[in-house]
């Protein structure tokens, strides 16, 4: 039977020969991943059900990133991180990267793939929605609850329902204006907020595969904005060198069979796509950043696991390189990996931690940041009722902070072309 890569690996997954879209199989997980938000009630689940000296099913097979809440003097935030720190020297595992040690990494869905911990043919859950950044690896990825990760770490299984998959395919070669943001914020558009649910979004096509592995986490990041199970493409040559670099795992390339069947199929042409913004209060709020020319700004915000990697710094830098910004701009590096890149990388003869100080920036420390908004001393939260152009993936009311702040999701070209004209802005102007 002709089957989806999504179809494959959860077969693989399951031990079966063959599954299919709709059915429920018991899988066997290959990483489990949480963080200091809910890491807790993982734990507490765990502890609950299984015993307070219960042993996780695989101590290897867990990955531990305190990620959200921690450069906050919040003593419940604080508390959040102890529990992780007590339970993971309780059960000895070994993939835990403390914040204020050298291991700490960052943002989670930047951190794993830089640890090795995301494989081509692999099943990941994690308790964090945007899980489904990993399928960009050609594996399974998707975020599930607490309870469902108190239950893997029991047992190292789940009862999972086999998704249907649409395909998006970009055609043409990527414009140098638009980025991996704005063709899911395209998307997103097109098909609503709720347009793929439960199923697998693969996205393919030759833009697709002229992006590098940093991009096309972004399109499959923002999956779950769509209500989609997990996003997901084809490994090829540029995927397994990126994995092979960082781990010595063995790992299974899935594909599609010719015949596979899908519950849909769209095509784009880059050529025809312009760079896009997504309005308040909700991702699916499409507009182009050339028709918002009259929307004023208080704020940029450049960071996050959709805009806080290494490339999207680049493409910022291309835009702030000899300019000033108008209003306040944050830059949030992802990982301690993208902040030791801005020191490195450079932009016409300049670092890009240079061009971002010259550009009147202010440069914070790796994490999520305000990207959840958090407590009131998180850097770059919206704490008054402000309008921010943000590289985040989510702009709910409240979602940045203050309730009555207002975020627009734009590419980080676009959020830095904004930041210096003080009004949103398309980037061809200044490229």
């Amino acid at each position: 039977m002709a089957m989806t890569m999504t179809e494959k690996i959860l077969a693989r997954a399951a031990g079966r020969e063959a599954v299919r879209a709709g059915e429920n199989v018991w899988v066997n997980v290959d990483v489990l991943l949480t963080h200091d938000v809910c890491g807790p009630g993982t734990i507490g689940v765990f502890q609950e059900h299984f015993g307070k000296d219960a042993r996780v099913w695989d101590k290897e097979k867990v990955v531990i990133i305190p990620d959200h809440y921690i450069f906050t003097a919040d003593a419940k935030a604080r508390r959040n991180v102890e529990i992780l720190r007590e339970f993971v020297a309780a059960q000895g595992i070994p993939n835990f990267y403390d914040v204020g040690t050298e291991r700490y990494k960052g943002v989670c869905h930047v951190g794993l793939p830089e640890g090795g911990h995301t494989r081509p043919g692999e099943v990941l859950f994690g308790t964090d929605s945007h899980t489904c950044t990993h399928g960009a690896f050609g594996e399974f990825a998707t975020g599930i609850g607490n309870t469902e990760a108190g239950f893997i770490l029991g047992v190292g299984k789940l009862w999972v329902r086999v998704p249907e998959t649409m395909r998006f395919i970009f055609d043409g070669s990527m414009p140098p204006y638009l980025m991996a943001k704005d063709l899911i914020l395209h998307v997103i558009g097109e098909i609503g907020v709720d347009g793929a649910t439960y199923r697998a979004m693969e996205f393919a096509g030759d833009a697709v595969y002229s992006l590098n592995m940093e991009e096309r986490m972004t399109l499959c990041n923002m999956a779950i904005e769509a209500g989609g199970k997990t996003g997901i493409i084809a490994p090829d040559q540029v995927t397994c060198d990126y994995v092979r670099a960082r781990t010595s795992k063995p790992f299974t390339v899935f594909t599609n069979d010719e015949g596979a069947t899908f519950h849909s199929e769209h095509i784009f042409n880059v050529a025809e796509l312009e760079p896009t913004v997504a309005l308040p209060h909700s991702p699916d709020n499409r507009a182009l950043a050339r028709e918002l020319s009259d929307v004023r700004i208080d704020r940029s915000y450049i960071g996050s696991c959709t805009g806080g990697k290494t490339p999207d710094f680049i493409a910022a830098a291309r835009i702030l390189n000899g300019r000033t910004v108008a209003v306040d701009t944050f830059i949030v590096p992802a990982t301690t990996e993208v902040l030791q890149a801005l020191h490195r990388e450079r932009v016409d003869g300049k670092t890009l931690i240079e061009v971002f100080q010259e550009a009147g920036c202010k440069v914070g420390q790796p994490s999520c940041a305000a990207c959840l908004g958090g407590p009131v001393d998180t850097f770059g939260r919206l704490n008054e009722p402000l309008k921010c152009i943000s590289t985040t993936n989510r702009n709910f009311p409240g979602r940045m902070g203050h309730k009555d702040g207002q975020v627009f999701l734009a590419s980080p070209l676009t959020a830095a072309a904004s930041a210096v004209t003080g009004h949103i802005t398309d980037p061809r102007e200044l490229l």
